[in-house]
């Protein structure tokens, strides 16, 4: 019998078998489960143990992987080059000028009769050069736009293969607790699951600890739903922990799983909708044939009522046989690959189709105008025949106004957004932020609130024990309890070591004068390193007291703030060990333990007293303070501090049960700030946004900690709350939140105390609906709990921890702190800024050259019947626009200036009076000289003007100048475009940008190619450098007229500027 790594290689359960347990559910699954024997014994089918987990050698993980797959669901297969080469040809500007080249070319060959109108050798010669140069240009122009989406398609999935990579899952392999890649988990892998985990594989529980999952991603229903041996047994991929703890072993993976299913049905649906779809318009064309041939035989014309079958309505069907759900929405999401589009994408987006409108106005009316004006010329004043020579001018008429379109519609908008998000993401990794939601980026740009945690993000997240108070001992310098009698020290340690979740561990670090290493839950971390720092060992407590002894675990959750664990004693009866929230915890006790070990009651006013002379101290030092405590029920005679029982209490009655406790001791928990988070918020506040702490812990810690922080000061009128006072002063007499009365808390509030998850959304959907300032608040909020998700998903920004956050947390959120550090959130408003700056330096660039382009080529249609700028000269300069400009300006490195200035918000127009400003006054000038030289150029140049010539007449040195010199204009105001706020110097950090410059001399070089080398494919003719000196002075103008501009005080100006112009177009930030 083959075998691997000694056990034999075929399993006592085969795949087919597999599946069909997973496929159970409730009863059923346990019934299933009984045919195979029982959990335990379907382990041993599987060659895994229940406790030890698998071997994890190389051979035994491959095996498994052959045999039931790997933890692997294969995306859709990206597009190829030539189908994004084939999507970008689609593009109807671009289709009009390819019919009108081909055209053009068919024309140029076509040899009409020798007439006395025109040149026909001339046009023999060279007429098929433009329609060439025009096709050539598109195909340039289509490539480039097929590189990008293609570059931007393999970021996306880059992004995607990075955050999949991010993420693990605990196993037990060879006896150990370890984390590993979610990729590497394998059927018979035995995972141990906690609260807040997204499930990647569906399995068999083993053991569970008041285990609740949230089911509504597959099932719909938002109850969450209870597991355990007895009741359901089924975890399943893609589903949330939400309560509790335990353990499964992995029975499918991959695309077997049930999220592999799912993923596979709705592949196939997507599939099979397209060709129905396909088979829908056919037989609807094929009814509409007979009806109307049957329409035409009976006499009928237009006069029927009886509806066509149609599409539409095929889809209403199928809608309702779907239940009512429409699921076209989810189809269309997942056959387009998810793409995402951000919020200024959006705009932009919006902006560009308007601009289009205006621009398909201007190109119409500049074809009619040319059209018109040659008739009245031609056949009325000169009184000429028609002549199948003249169908070229029609055409050349007809690209004129199709290149005016093509100037005018800024396609390059959407693409600057995208490549600067798309660099700005790739760059944040590098400081720590793992975006998820591209749209998060530049959003991030315009907060004005951060409501951030505490542990972890403001601290170190590294939790030490530093003070205790045991048997009426306050034990400041060292915690150590070392007058403490040993039964209650024993109790202490038993405590501590049962009542935490066994995943959490304290290692020595593997390096000799390093602190050990904290592994899991951190509070419960320093807990267990007090047990070490009592000379006991936690984990021989935990030995003597496996997981799959606990009678009942009240994990723990925002409600309770405490953890209970019930285990029985060996005497008989049990014991229930709790620890929690100081306040909480001592509010559920009846006793306590005094001077040397001496059980006494604990009433109200000792409490009260404890609370003053212990808890309020050390929280003032910013140490959390947990309570620990106990509760025995035995059977027989009871001891005062003891429960007498008959029969098993009813564990679910948790009120009952942790109630009239024993309290054993208080400690307080040092959790340091970072050493540079107080210059990181000071910085935020230089930046106009205000940091406020939202965070579960004592009062006194929070405030003790926000001073340390620099979140409030000493002086600063403000307001520290806690949930419970939050709650009273925004809700009203009927509970509910009142809009009016949190405008009157939140401006002031700096620091939330004892909140819960409902208190953190309250405040942030608060901040975000309120209309106090003028400009509207953009919040980003932290969070690394389950329950954190709808504050998270509410605010504009949701940052989880990477390293502290649950997968709950994660998926609701758009950044990933990868180090959980809230300096890495200040990186993230200045890329944010970046961002959004970068969009508005391109916006001023291309708007400037849109207005100039369009208004040029228009006024050349009125007055000289022909457009100065030629069709292939006003493609380089929309290929300059649109590709290398937004390349050039979106990869402009963040300066610390950006965090010098106050935020946009959320309602302030993108395009600001000042950048109005600049469009205007350098349209201006452009304008101002370019029809200077058209119609003064040849007398200013000594040179034959171009006015007038022939349509088939050679380039002039005329219109060759004019295009070079708005060419030369639109590179010079290129670096007039990198500032936007007004500042004098807009040299400054250009040669931090290798990018910038780069490019700009790229197309520099290009252009004196163009001019020399052009010829007819450019309608060029070569310029001597005088010409040349003349054009680069021109363009240098640019540069001393952008000074003159920025002289001019823009707060005299008119806002009419920026709001009736753009206000309209733009829909306010989300």
């Amino acid at each position: 019998m083959a075998t691997i790594d000694g056990r034999p290689a075929l399993y006592g359960i085969s795949l087919k078998q597999l599946e069909d347990l997973n496929a159970a559910r409730g009863r059923d699954a346990i019934s299933k489960l009984e045919e195979y024997g029982g959990v335990t014994e379907l382990c041993r089918k599987l060659y895994t143990s229940p406790t030890e987990g698998l071997p994890g050698t190389e051979k035994d993980i491959a095996h498994r992987r052959d045999t039931f797959g790997s933890n692997h669901i294969p995306p859709k297969p990206p597009k190829t080059f030539l189908s994004l080469v084939w999507e970008a040809l689609q593009d109807m500007t671009l289709i009009i000028l390819q019919i009108a080249a081909l055209i053009s070319l068919v024309l140029s060959f076509y040899k009409p009769p020798k007439t006395e109108v025109g040149n026909i050798d001339e046009e023999g010669d060279h007429g098929w050069i433009e329609g060439v140069a025009i096709l050539v240009s598109v195909i340039v122009v289509v490539i480039v736009t097929a590189f990008n989406d293609y570059t931007k398609e393999r970021q996306f999935r880059g992004l995607q293969s990075r955050i999949e990579g991010e993420q693990k899952f605990t196993v037990i392999r060879g006896g150990e607790s370890t984390q590993i890649p979610v990729r590497e988990i394998v059927v018979g892998d035995i995972c141990q699951v906690k609260y807040g985990d997204l499930l990647q594989a569906d399995g068999i529980i083993i053991q569970s600890n008041d285990l609740k999952v949230d089911e509504s991603s597959l099932t719909g229903e938002s109850d969450h739903v209870k597991k355990g041996e007895g009741s359901d047994v089924l975890m399943l991929s893609g589903t949330h922990v939400m309560e509790g703890s335990g353990r499964m072993v992995v029975t499918a993976v991959g695309i077997l799983s049930q999220a592999g299913i799912i993923f596979r049905l709705l592949g196939a649906t997507v599939d099979q909708h397209e060709e129905e779809a396909k088979k829908r318009k056919k037989e609807a064309k094929k009814q509409a044939k007979k009806r109307k041939d049957k329409d035409v035989e009976e006499g009928i014309v237009a006069n029927s009522h009886t509806p066509l079958p149609t599409t539409d309505g095929m889809n209403n069907v199928g809608h309702e046989a779907n239940g009512g759900k429409d699921t076209t929405k989810e189809e269309e999401r997942v056959s387009h690959g998810n793409k995402e589009k951000s919020v200024l994408q959006a705009k932009l987006t919006k902006l560009a189709i308007q601009i289009g409108y205006a621009g398909s106005a201007i190109a119409l009316l500049t074809v009619i105008i040319l059209i018109v004006r040659f008739c009245i010329q031609t056949f009325l004043i000169e009184g000429k025949p028609w002549d199948p020579y003249y169908s070229n001018h029609f055409v050349k008429f007809l690209i004129i106004g199709v290149t005016v379109l093509v100037v005018a519609v800024p396609e390059g908008l959407p693409l600057a957004v995208t490549l600067s998000l798309a660099y700005s993401v790739k760059k944040m990794m590098k400081d720590n932020n793992l975006v998820r939601h591209l749209d998060a980026c530049e959003t991030m740009g315009n907060a004005t609130a951060i409501c951030s945690d505490k542990t972890g993000t403001l601290t170190t997240n590294r939790m030490t024990v530093v003070q205790s108070y045991v048997c009426g001992d306050y034990y400041k310098t060292s915690p150590v309890p070392h007058s403490a009698p040993a039964q209650i020290v024993d109790l202490i340690v038993d405590g501590i070591s049962i009542n935490s979740a066994y995943t959490t561990l304290v290692m020595l670090s593997d390096k000799p004068g390093e602190l050990p290493k904290q592994i899991g839950n951190k509070t419960e971390c320093s807990l267990l390193g007090f047990v070490l720092e009592m000379k006991r060992s936690y984990q021989e407590v935990r030995d003597k007291h496996p997981e799959e002894t606990f009678h009942k675990v009240y994990t723990f959750n925002s409600t309770r703030k405490s953890m209970s664990t019930v285990i029985r004693l060996e005497s008989g009866g049990y014991r229930v060990y709790t620890k929690g929230a100081s306040e909480m915890v001592m509010k559920r006790c009846s006793f306590t333990y005094g001077q040397g070990g001496k059980l006494e009651p604990f009433p109200i006013a000792m409490q009260d007293r404890l609370v003053k002379n212990i808890i309020e101290p050390m929280a003032s030092e910013g140490l959390r303070t947990i309570c620990l405590a106990y509760r025995d029920f035995v059977p027989g005679k009871a001891e005062i501090n003891q429960v007498r029982i008959d029969s098993e209490p009813n564990w679910d009655d948790e009120n009952f049960i942790v109630d009239n406790m024993t309290c054993l001791c208080i400690v307080g928990i040092e959790d340091p700030v970072r050493p540079e988070v107080p210059e990181a918020i000071r910085m935020c506040q230089r930046a106009g946004i205000t940091v406020r702490m939202v965070t579960g812990d004592n009062i006194n810690t929070a405030r003790s900690i926000a001073m340390k922080c620099g979140i409030v000061t000493k002086d600063q009128d403000c307001l520290i709350l806690e949930g419970k006072d939050f709650n009273k002063a925004v809700r009203d007499q009927n509970g509910e939140v009142q809009q009016d009365l949190l405008d009157k808390v939140w401006p002031r509030l700096k620091v939330l105390a004892r909140s819960s998850p409902t208190d953190k959304y309250t405040l942030v959907k608060g901040i975000i609906d309120s209309k106090l300032t003028d400009n509207r608040e953009v919040v980003a909020v932290t969070g690394d709990g389950t329950n954190d998700g709808p504050a998270l998903k509410k605010a504009d920004v949701g940052f989880a921890m990477g390293i502290a956050g649950t997968d709950v947390a994660k998926e609701a959120s758009d950044i990933i702190l990868t180090d959980d550090n809230f300096t890495s959130i200040v990186k993230a408003v200045m890329w944010g800024r970046n961002v959004y700056d970068s969009i508005a330096k391109f916006l001023q660039f291309q708007l400037t050259v849109n207005v100039v382009a369009v208004v040029v080529a228009f006024v050349g249609a009125c007055f000289i019947q022909d457009s100065p700028l030629k069709a292939v000269q006003m493609l380089w300069v929309n290929l300059i626009m649109d590709t290398l400009a937004s390349l050039a300006l979106s990869t402009e490195m963040p300066t610390a200036d950006l965090l010098t200035r106050k935020p946009y918000g959320r309602t302030k127009p993108l395009i600001s009076r000042t950048m109005m400003k600049n469009i205007l006054g350098q349209a201006v000038y452009q304008m101002t000289i370019i029809f200077c030289l058209l119609f003064l150029g040849e007398h200013l140049l000594r040179i034959d003007s171009g006015r007038g010539a022939d349509i088939h007449d050679p380039p002039s040195q005329h219109f060759t100048v004019i295009f070079n010199t708005f060419v030369m204009m639109t590179l010079f105001n290129e670096i007039n475009a990198r500032k936007i706020h007004g500042q004098r110097n807009v040299f400054e950090g250009i040669f931090s940008n290798m990018i910038f410059y780069g490019i700009w001399i790229i197309t520099f070089v290009s252009q004196i190619l163009i001019i020399q080398y052009g010829g007819l494919a450019f309608a060029t003719t070569p310029l001597t450098l005088e010409q040349w000196g003349w054009c680069v002075f021109f363009g240098f103008g640019t540069l001393v007229w952008g000074q003159l501009v920025t002289t001019i005080p823009t707060k005299k100006l008119p806002k009419v500027l920026s709001f009736l112009l753009w206000w309209s177009y733009l829909p306010k930030t989300n």
